[in-house]
């Protein structure tokens, strides 16, 4: 059922838009990752999880729960609950099971949707699950221009693998300043796919190729 409904969902969006997936080799075929990327509407997970490599899991709020059926639905399909705001600890020894079980995992580390495509500065939520479970972090950009419409232009960016060894000490607690530095890096990573290089750098490049 997990591999016709992530057909399902692929053919949809194909149809529904111009769609393309870009970077798939950087996705380790080994392991399963984290997959760290920008949120800008409802149709982000199933977007991501479309294009990614294997079975994965992925948060969503308890008040989804609460129908039996969707409940059902969404579980099976790699969902598992959080209470937002209420600190709930548990949801990352979840998240680490799960990667433990060859699911790899969805995270929007920016919170909540962005209203203007901009990338935000994101939590280190992704960084202290990947230190954890000792997973790589698969940068993802979700692109568009503007508001999703029939047959829009859409890309979806897998970045290169970020391995968490590189930044901090595996560890079950890290150091929360060793966190911080892989949560900006992959979120640099976010912004650079998403956005593209700052106008600053594109102009300091050019300057060099005239000299």
């Amino acid at each position: 059922m997990y591999y016709l409904a992530k057909f399902v969902v692929k053919v949809f969006f194909k149809i529904l838009y111009s769609l393309h997936y870009e970077g798939k080799e950087n996705i380790p075929k080994d392991t399963t990752v984290i997959y760290a990327c920008n949120h800008r509407s409802n149709a982000d997970p199933p977007l991501l999880g479309a294009g990614a490599r294997g079975k994965f899991a992925f948060m969503a709020k308890e008040e989804l729960f609460k129908n039996k059926l969707f409940a059902w639905l969404i579980r099976s399909l790699g969902a598992f609950p959080v209470a937002r705001g209420k600190g709930d600890t548990g949801v990352i020894d979840t998240a680490v099971e799960r990667l433990n079980s060859n699911r790899s995992l969805m995270i929007f580390p920016e919170g909540t949707r962005s209203k203007d495509g901009k990338v935000g500065k994101g939590h280190t939520g992704a960084a202290l699950i990947a230190v954890k479970a000792d997973k790589p972090i698969i940068p993802v950009g979700i692109c568009y221009k503007e508001k999703l419409k029939f047959r829009a232009p859409l890309t979806v960016k897998f970045g290169k693998p970020i391995y968490p060894e590189e930044y901090c000490e595996i560890s079950d607690n890290p150091n929360p300043r060793q966190l911080v530095k892989l949560k900006n890096r992959y979120m640099a990573d976010i912004k650079l796919l998403v956005e593209g290089e700052p106008e600053s750098d594109m102009n300091s490049k050019e300057d060099n190729a005239d000299e």
